[in-house]
């Protein structure tokens, strides 16, 4: 500790023999702008203006400043206590006006600096060269005006970085902005759109969002359709490629998941590709495949570029255990996403709109335990053993991260199905969620199962609801759920190649 004492001294001497300049008067206005972390808030702000990298950057930046600070303020400065540097060790122009008192270790301004600054290029890289030199200085010029010690500064940084770091544990950075899946060479170039029949919902998005004249005017060939009042999708797509015959090369949506399902699955039946166009509000299916807007749509079809992307499919037989013969009827709905029964599309939908308030993964706990708390238990059976449930969630593939809110898909030709769900037999059950939660650690808790299989079969003791990709669709006592046998080709611009299981498209 005295080596450390004296190399701070050294330093803040060399500080106070330094003559005045500008740099004086920066400094300080700097180091005013970090206090309560305005300045990283400020910077924050102007990130999450827009969606995609810089929101999510914006939301686990705050998010890391919020714990570092407790964690400093609330936990070390008390625990260990260190006298600041004295008034008298810098000239008056050097430093600032009511200089705190609390405890000089560690730097909670080169803390909060650090995490954000680590936070944000965790989830925003192109930030970095602006970012991560910002911080740095916010962190100097605590030595520079006399308020810290440098070995506090080092470790407020030390101590941020660690924090920013740890929130992996409960929210993990995705590694890309698409998932892997297997290039297909076989699709053919549509030249404006010639041979594409694409049908555009503007009732899938947000009220002034309509992309159906911009799909218009970027593909003048296509045949184009709008969905109205009491139109079906499915009916729209069939009519046409009836009517269009050998002249449809490929199906085409603009629209939210709901409506790319119906399309995929028109698609599929007929042995044609399909273009996707986000314009919905959440657009899952087309961020994990890589379609940003239209213009990246455009471009797949005019390179003639795909990628397979397996459907998955429900088989839903009406009736109750009860009563065999009511199993007679099946009915099968395709989803590109996810499938769940009970109250998991209650739980997602209230994380999103949770999430841009507090953040992911204060909004998926949040929501966790308000939907534990109303919703009640299903008896399930899978694997010929029946439990009781709060819910089951299917996804169309594996879904990361793993023990927490499915997010997102690192490939999307893998031929298996994402089961998971929280056991309601379990004593104390919620509880147990609550806690396992906090600790990040719910994989390993008795209450949450989860595994991967390419084929499964839920019956339940009464009939029980079935959503598909975020929206109610069926009721059923019996539900099989299984991947497609062949994926279906999407387009998508081959701008990174990455050579999957061989499991060819066939037409």
């Amino acid at each position: 500790m005295a080596a450390v004492s004296g190399t701070d001294r050294a330093i803040t001497e060399f500080i106070a023999s330094r003559p005045p300049s500008r740099v004086d008067t920066s400094l300080r206005r700097l180091t005013r702008t970090a206090d309560h972390s305005v300045l990283w808030f400020a910077i924050g702000g102007v990130l999450a203006v827009r969606r995609g990298a810089g929101r999510h950057a914006a939301m686990r930046g705050v998010a890391s400043i919020a714990l570092t600070s407790m964690t400093a303020n609330a936990i070390l400065k008390p625990l260990l206590p260190r006298r600041r540097p004295a008034a008298a060790e810098l000239p008056a122009y050097r430093t600032v006006a009511d200089p705190p008192s609390s405890s000089s270790f560690p730097s909670g301004h080169a803390a909060s600096a650090a995490a954000f600054a680590t936070a944000v290029v965790m989830e925003h890289r192109r930030v970095a060269p602006v970012i991560v030199p910002l911080a740095a200085l916010v962190g100097w010029t605590r030595v520079h005006v006399g308020v810290h010690w440098t070995s506090d500064v080092l470790a407020g940084a030390a101590l941020g970085t660690v924090v920013a770091q740890l929130t992996r544990r409960w929210w993990p950075v995705r590694p890309s902005d698409e998932a892997r899946a297997r290039p297909l060479d076989t699709v053919p170039v549509l030249p404006q759109g010639e041979g594409l029949v694409i049908v555009a919902n503007p009732f899938s998005g947000p009220p002034d969002q309509d992309v159906s004249k911009e799909v218009a005017e970027r593909l003048p060939a296509a045949h184009h359709l709008v969905v109205g009042d009491g139109r079906d999708v499915m009916d729209m797509l069939e009519e046409a490629i009836v009517e269009r015959g050998q002249w449809v090369r490929a199906v085409g949506v603009a629209g939210g998941d709901g409506t790319v399902g119906t399309a995929a699955a028109v698609a599929d039946r007929h042995g044609l590709p399909l273009v996707v166009v986000p314009g919905g509000t959440l657009n899952h299916f087309a961020r994990d495949v890589g379609v940003y807007d239209t213009q990246e749509a455009v471009d797949a079809t005019q390179a003639g570029e795909a990628v397979a992307v397996d459907l998955a499919l429900v088989e839903a037989h009406p009736g109750r255990l009860d009563d065999p013969e009511d199993f007679s009827v099946t009915r099968t709905r395709f989803f590109l996403n996810t499938a769940s029964i009970g109250s998991y599309p209650e739980l997602v939908q209230l994380r999103e709109e949770w999430q841009p308030r507090y953040g992911k993964w204060p909004a998926f706990a949040a929501a966790l335990v308000t939907v534990l708390q109303r919703s009640e238990k299903i008896s399930v059976k899978i694997d010929d053993r029946w439990r009781k449930v709060w819910f089951l969630f299917v996804g169309n593939g594996p879904y990361h991260p793993r023990g927490a809110v499915p997010a997102w898909r690192p490939t999307l030709d893998s031929g298996l199905l994402d089961v998971r769900y929280l056991r309601a037999d379990v004593r104390f059950s919620r509880l147990r969620v609550v806690i396992a939660l906090i600790l990040g650690a719910l994989g390993h808790s008795r209450v949450y199962h989860q595994r991967e299989v390419s084929r499964l079969d839920v019956e339940l003791y009464e009939p029980s609801m079935l959503a598909t990709d975020g929206e109610v669709v069926e009721e059923a006592g019996r539900y099989t759920f299984r991947v497609a046998e062949r994926p279906i080709p999407v387009y998508r611009r081959d701008e990174v190649r990455w050579t999957g299981r061989d499991r060819p498209f066939q037409a």
